[in-house]
């Protein structure tokens, strides 16, 4: 019986392995009296990321992805390496690492120019161990900050937690526009916003949820008192997702489509009744002490709470801020921060990096592989021309290739061409 067709079908499989890609370099003997020049003459030496390193582009590309994407703490990324046939040390890759900070420097520049064109911002700030004696510091703890915005996000490491950090941060921004910045209540961001006529301070509705959902948790006795709160802001969140769905960014407020202005108007009518709620509750002489805490909380920052009213672009809470910095948060608890300055500049820079990559749904392992081999082929420094490795730089060609996977080509014996 002959076989008139077959019977496809597909299965998944991962393939990963180390290998050595050997570099043959042809070496010639000349033949010429010529007095000057060199005895022998060989070809150029291949493109190494590090000079003199035996380690390729693939393999920082992974040490990076596993460290600061997926949060793989050194000593455990050195066994995950050698039972893929790659013994590395660790001080081999520590002593790597700080070689390739002056390779990200550049990126992290261009991120913060870019960023401070941008108006809506989203902030937080984590404790960040950094092992480093800076005089008149007690202890080491450091704070990770975080600024998201459209385009990029930001972080950076600083010894403090006060609000001249965030002020320094974003000096530069443009304090001739209306800048929105959605946080929660820390009394840092309230402070730079007192020196900031133009920036609004939109506080974030889920740490109020929250407020209520704690005092229930805390006191049995008022739980439903409490979530009937919690059911409120429900309703707010309800009424705002209604509104934007009728919300043409292109037009300002007042030009509005007539869904959206009663949508609007509902929204408003929802606030006003919250707000007459609160202030009928705080006058009623048998409030307990935890229900006089979240009211006052809620009344003290009311025109914060209200910002995304009039500014439907802003969100209602801060959930892409604490997004981001969850990330970090979990390497932090991994390999216990960073044990020098310049490793916790990396960590911040890779951290930016990697997440506005993201950001863009670019695929960070091609990025990389990307950077680092245009890095290698320039000596081991960055590349002079930025373009290609921005989103926003770069052509729509590159961007669409950028967020496929890498494709891994297989190895071919190398040889450089002759040089005579």
């Amino acid at each position: 019986m002959g076989i008139s067709k077959t019977e496809d079908s597909d299965i998944i499989e991962i393939d990963i392995a180390a290998h050595v890609r050997r570099i043959k370099r042809r070496c010639f003997r000349k033949n010429c009296d010529c007095p000057n020049g060199p005895f022998l003459i060989t070809a150029p030496p291949a493109a190494r990321l590090i000079p003199k390193s035996s380690l390729g582009v693939s393999v920082w590309v992974e040490v990076l992805l596993q460290k600061y994407q997926h949060s793989v703490p050194t000593n455990r990324l050195c066994t995950h390496l050698s039972a893929l046939g790659a013994p590395i040390s660790q001080g081999t890759i520590t002593g790597g690492l700080q070689k390739l900070v002056p390779l990200f420097e550049p990126l992290s520049e261009a991120l913060m120019e870019r960023h401070l064109t941008e108006r809506l911002f989203h902030g937080d700030e984590t404790r960040w161990k950094v092992f480093h004696e800076i005089e008149g510091k007690i202890g080491h703890r450091w704070y990770l900050w975080v600024t998201r915005s459209a385009s990029v996000v930001f972080f950076w490491m600083a010894p403090g937690r006060g609000a001249d950090e965030i002020k320094t941060h974003m000096s530069e921004l443009n304090r001739e526009v209306t800048i929105i910045f959605v946080c929660d209540r820390y009394k840092a961001y309230q402070c730079w916003a007192k020196d900031f006529p133009l920036l609004l301070l939109a506080f974030c509705w889920a740490h109020v949820r929250r407020d209520f959902l704690e005092g229930a948790k805390a006191w049995p006795d008022l739980a439903s008192w409490m979530h009937s709160w919690v059911e409120a802001i429900g309703e707010l969140y309800h009424l705002n997702a209604e509104r934007l769905a009728d919300w043409n960014k292109a037009l300002p407020l007042t030009e509005q489509s007539q869904s959206f202005q009663v949508r609007h108007q509902l929204l408003a009518d929802g606030l006003t009744a919250m707000a007459a709620k609160r202030e009928l509750a705080l006058v009623d002489p048998d409030l307990q002490s935890a229900q006089k805490k979240v009211l006052n909380s809620l009344k003290n920052h009311w025109g914060g709470l209200t910002v995304f009213l009039d500014h439907p672009q802003t969100p209602m809470d801060n959930n892409k801020a604490e997004n981001s910095v969850r990330n970090p948060a979990t390497g932090r608890k991994n390999y216990y921060g960073s044990g020098a300055e310049w490793s916790a500049e990396l960590a911040a820079m890779l951290f930016s990096i990697l997440q506005t990559i993201i950001l863009w749904n670019i695929n960070p392992r091609h990025w990389l592989q990307a950077y680092l081999t245009a890095c290698a082929e320039n000596g081991g420094q960055p590349p002079t021309d930025l373009t290609p490795f921005l989103p926003w730089t770069m052509g729509e060609v590159r961007l669409c290739e950028l967020k496929k996977p890498l494709k891994q080509i297989p190895d071919k014996p190398t040889h450089t061409p002759d040089t005579t």
